[in-house]
């Protein structure tokens, strides 16, 4: 029986998988450290795939991996996690090195991918995915495809400029969507107000997270729920632009922000409504959160294997 092999990489973990062809139930999955900043990155997947691979024939290797990066080359142009893969050809090495088809994706594009093929989207034709988590990113389904642009960086949502002079984001620019709405932006609002004077029952510490804040706000905390207030206002003013752009039936809410639940979902939809420029475009708007929990990276590799398959022939 044919196999698809996916492979997620992930700042902390590679994880790789063997899915049948027509199943999106794994036969076996395995997962090492990745140890990013420190050489050797390739070998230790490649232990890993070795670890995995089937007996029979297998149809492909499909990766997602955090971008920017180039699918059609199947190219990394950088990732922060693992600073020595600079333009580097990863799909090349695994289809020279397995003798089969590779191909790469970008994991928050992916994602999209994976939940309309296979998760909360299936049966939409437009779809929007953003995720909320260390970062802010996403993917865009219009009319049954991705829209990947023309080197395959589109639809970098998190990375759109949503308080002009506002904090440093990752990338280096400020003021954009993940510097003041991401996970570690609503524990740096807390603990900025804090230290500013504001009173809570949390305490000021760089091991602060998102996920103290949520538990926080779920106790009544006045200055954990107004972070969340604040940063579901920013990505709700976000949507509401990626609403009047795509015009999608369905936005779905990944990544562990999302897991606080009404705590964010609320904020984001009441502000999606001021700022939506007819109310026409909320219409049958499914507003929902993903359907695959720790395991998604693989099943979106595999959604992107079948896609590319089938285009191939």
């Amino acid at each position: 029986m044919s196999s698809i092999l996916a492979i997620d990489i992930g700042g902390t973990q590679l994880r790789a998988a063997v899915y049948p062809l027509s199943g999106t139930t794994p036969t076996i999955i395995q997962r090492t450290a990745t140890h990013g900043m420190e050489a050797g990155v390739l070998e230790r997947l490649t232990v890993l795939i070795d670890s995995v691979w089937p007996d029979g024939p297998v149809d492909a290797i499909s990766v997602a991996a955090p971008g920017p990066l180039n699918p059609y080359t199947g190219t990394i142009i950088s990732t922060p996690n693992i600073p020595a893969w600079t333009n580097y050809p990863l799909a090349g090495l695994l289809s020279r090195k397995y003798k089969v088809p590779a191909f790469l994706g970008n994991d928050a594009n992916l994602a999209a991918l994976g939940e309309w093929k296979f998760g909360a989207g299936q049966g939409h034709h437009d779809v929007l995915y953003l995720t909320l988590s260390t970062g802010i990113g996403g993917g865009v389904i219009c009319n049954d495809m991705l829209i990947e642009g023309s080197r395959g960086m589109a639809a970098e949502l998190g990375h759109i400029t949503v308080l002009p002079g506002g904090p440093v984001c990752s990338c280096g620019v400020y003021g954009h969507l993940e510097a003041v709405a991401s996970g570690p932006a609503i524990a740096r609002y807390v603990i900025e107000q804090i230290a500013a004077g504001q009173t809570s029952i949390l305490h000021s510490s760089l091991e602060l997270n998102a996920r103290d804040v949520a538990e926080a706000a779920r106790q009544g905390d006045k200055l954990a729920k107004e972070a969340f207030v604040r940063a579901g206002s920013f990505i709700g003013q976000a949507v509401a632009d990626y609403l009047h752009i795509f015009n999608p039936s369905i936005v779905i809410f990944g990544g562990g922000v999302s897991q606080s639940g009404r705590l964010i979902l609320d904020p984001i939809e009441e502000a999606m409504k001021r700022n939506i420029m007819d109310k026409s475009y909320l219409e049958g708007l499914q507003i929902t959160t993903v359907k695959f929990g720790d395991d998604a990276g693989l099943i979106d590799a595999l959604a992107q294997a079948h896609i590319r398959l089938s285009k191939a022939g």
